[in-house]
């Protein structure tokens, strides 16, 4: 299955892990950084704007790994940091050692299986199996020193 998480046919060094864009080109469902964190936007309302003021728009987001709620209001034509946050699938090729082995576009990865409840059912999966398919979500983010891959199992 092809998914876009490697895109050869533009050139990237990777080196940009956000991109700056104004505040008020914000949707429901797109991603922000707030307060360091990368996040998707769950809510989003604006104000009209005062007398002697600008419009502030007002958003809550979800920590898209530990689901954390944040929140921040900012004024309409003001600049915000989102996050390069790439989608995909992958095929869980192996698990052995505590990690699982994922195949992406032809290159193997290997990221730690989950404890818990959560590990046992990926690995009774593939053990039915042999393979199965992984959403994966990849976010770099340089600024704050965080580098981390989250898959959905199913």
């Amino acid at each position: 299955m092809e998914s876009d998480l490697f895109d050869y046919e533009h050139a990237s060094s990777g080196a940009a892990s956000f991109y700056p864009a104004q505040c008020s080109s914000l949707k429901k469902g797109g991603y922000v950084i707030i307060k360091n964190r990368p996040c998707k936007v769950v809510e989003l309302s604006t104000s009209a704007p005062g007398k002697h003021g600008h419009a502030k728009v007002n958003y809550v987001g979800l920590d898209i790994f530990t689901r954390r709620k944040y929140m921040q209001f900012a004024p309409s034509n003001s600049m915000i940091q989102v996050p390069n946050v790439k989608k995909g699938n992958a095929q869980l090729i192996g698990i052995g050692d505590g990690f699982a082995h994922l195949l992406i576009n032809g290159i193997v990865s290997s990221i730690r299986v989950p404890e818990g409840r959560l590990g046992d059912e990926v690995r009774d999966i593939f053990d039915e199996d042999g393979e199965a398919l992984v959403s994966t979500l990849v976010v770099v983010i340089n600024m704050i020193g965080l580098y981390s891959t989250h898959c959905r199992w199913r």
